[in-house]
């Protein structure tokens, strides 16, 4: 019998707060300021792994700038 793994498709902004390694009161104003994108599901905000890459890749883009 093979196991499945099932990888995540998406995640919560606690999630995706404790990844970055922030508070949630600051991922959830990242999310309402648009600096990460997210998708409402019901009454819930989804994060695609992607998205938070591309926030990460962002800002560090922006650091490499200011400090070239």
């Amino acid at each position: 019998m093979t196991t499945a793994v099932i990888t995540r498709k998406w995640y919560s902004t606690a999630e995706v707060a404790e990844m970055l390694g922030f508070g949630l009161s600051k991922t959830k104003m990242l999310v309402l300021t648009g600096e990460i994108r997210s998708v409402k599901v019901g009454r819930n905000r989804r994060i695609l792994p992607e998205w938070v890459d591309e926030y990460i890749g962002r800002v560090t883009a922006e650091s490499w700038a200011v400090s070239a």
